[in-house]
């Protein structure tokens, strides 16, 4: 089947079963190429996963050879927030067509983004009527806590992993986002990589891996 988001795909080896799903967002200006790397390590210790990395709906307004999930291009939350819902009916008809096509539902479904990637998988995660299995988010932040406040659904587990000096999208952030799922009483993990800038680094790759690995486990 062809996705209505072109995608990078990474099947499990021939004739296994798939029973999970594993749902990669890459960030401003990337593609589902870029955010694929972190299956290199990840495929070989879940063998009956799907790794699904799309492509933005719309090319990237600084780097048209990328994309992008919303434009940053206007300083303006009203705007950002505008940007980001058309997103969220752009990916959630992909969800829908993802799960018809393996005939899986949101709990057998790991959402997981870099950066503008990681703030989808948030706003997507949270808002659906059905649980997801989880939410691993790098290096991004909760694009607006009053509307995610207003239309949050459901209280999937979430892990937030960030560098401790990125210069992108600052640190604070989160410490902003786990702030708000602790009130909002969700189950919610984070971890600072020290000396890291605004990237994945194995350090990051690994621990998601095992959180990962838990959640799909229970």
């Amino acid at each position: 089947m062809t996705f209505c988001l072109k995608s990078t795909i990474i099947k499990p080896e021939k004739g296994t079963n798939i029973n999970n799903i594993i749902v990669l967002l890459h960030g401003y200006g990337g593609d589902g190429k870029d955010i694929s790397m972190l299956t290199l390590n990840w495929k070989r210790h879940m063998p009956n996963t799907i790794f699904i990395c799309p492509n933005a709906h719309e090319p990237c307004a600084i780097n048209p050879s990328g994309y992008q999930w919303f434009d940053l291009t206007k300083d303006n939350p009203d705007y950002v927030l505008e940007e980001t819902l058309k997103a969220e009916k752009k990916l959630n008809r992909f969800l829908d067509e993802v799960k018809n096509e393996y005939n899986l539902d949101n709990d057998k479904i790991c959402l997981s983004g870099f950066s503008q990637g990681c703030m989808m998988s948030i706003n997507i995660g949270l808002t659906s009527k059905q649980q997801f299995n989880c939410i691993v988010g790098f290096s991004g932040k909760i694009i607006n806590l009053q509307d995610l406040k207003i239309r949050k659904k459901n209280s999937t587990d979430i892990l937030l992993i960030h560098g401790d000096q990125d210069d992108i999208v600052p640190p604070t952030h989160l410490l902003e986002a786990k702030d708000f799922f602790l009130r909002e009483s969700f189950n919610v993990e984070t971890h600072f990589i020290k000396n890291c800038g605004h990237h994945i680094p194995i350090e990051a790759s690994s621990i998601a891996l095992n959180y990962i690995l838990k959640k799909l486990n229970n």
